[in-house]
């Protein structure tokens, strides 16, 4: 029995079924690190205070200052990133820009020259690197999917990567302090609360990756326990030794 019986049947599941995540946004990466960040860094942060038997307004200021801190650092740091990153691309799409105005015949063959090298029969290959270099835009987009291995049309943003990464890392963080902030007076609270954000943090990461959610969340919980124990031992021995 055939799979595909129709043209019709095809483009119905093709448009129902076949479609794509985000891979190339500029959100999900610092917004899921900076996630991340926020909850192990601030955990460990107070954990590691609180193994000098300090008091509980310390391990409190400790915690926002962490998360200020942490929020502000994150940001600039994703910013001078992608900002250096999307430099980087202009000055490469210019040089091909140029390659196009100066050598428009060589740039045609080298297109063609790489349809050949997928299996697209020479002649064919050189008619359609022909006709998609008459617009000089579209050869120089297409040259960069196909040289460079970027999309002109959708860079990272610096700023929308920023604002991700400032709120995602101060939510992060804001959880190991909320316990304290409602009320709390021992450390228990607080670490229990960013366990469990570390662990449904892996388990929405599972669901945008498609990986096991059960894997995903169990290992940012044993990475970001791991981390807080060894900070408060850290802490503990910094403590007792002075």
């Amino acid at each position: 029995m055939s799979i595909i019986e129709t043209e019709a049947t095809l483009h119905e599941a093709h448009r129902d079924n076949h479609t794509h995540r985000d891979v190339s946004g500029g959100w999900l990466r610092p917004a899921v690190f900076g996630a991340m960040d926020g909850l192990v860094s601030n955990l460990a942060l107070m954990t590691g205070v609180a193994g000098g038997a300090v008091s509980q307004q310390v391990i409190v200021v400790t915690g926002l200052a962490g998360l200020a801190a942490g929020a502000f650092s994150m940001a600039a740091g994703e910013y001078t990133s992608v900002a250096s990153q999307r430099e980087l691309v202009q000055a490469e799409l210019d040089v091909e820009r140029r390659e196009l105005r100066k050598h428009p015949v060589d740039e045609m063959e080298e297109l063609a020259a790489l349809y050949v090298a997928r299996g697209v029969e020479p002649g064919l290959a050189r008619e359609v690197a022909m006709q998609l270099s008459r617009d000089p835009e579209q050869a120089l987009e297409i040259h960069a999917r196909e040289e460079l291995g970027i999309d002109p049309d959708d860079l990272p943003s610096p700023t929308v990567a920023a604002v991700s990464s400032f709120g995602s890392f101060a939510l992060g963080a804001l959880v190991p302090v909320l316990p304290y902030l409602l009320g709390a007076t021992a450390l228990w609270p607080a670490v229990l609360l960013a366990l469990l954000g570390l662990f449904a943090c892996g388990v929405l990461v599972a669901r945008v990756t498609a990986r096991g959610w059960w894997f995903s969340g169990l290992r940012q919980l044993a990475l970001g326990g791991a981390a807080a124990a060894l900070t408060y031992v850290v802490g503990s021995l910094v403590g007792a030794a002075v």
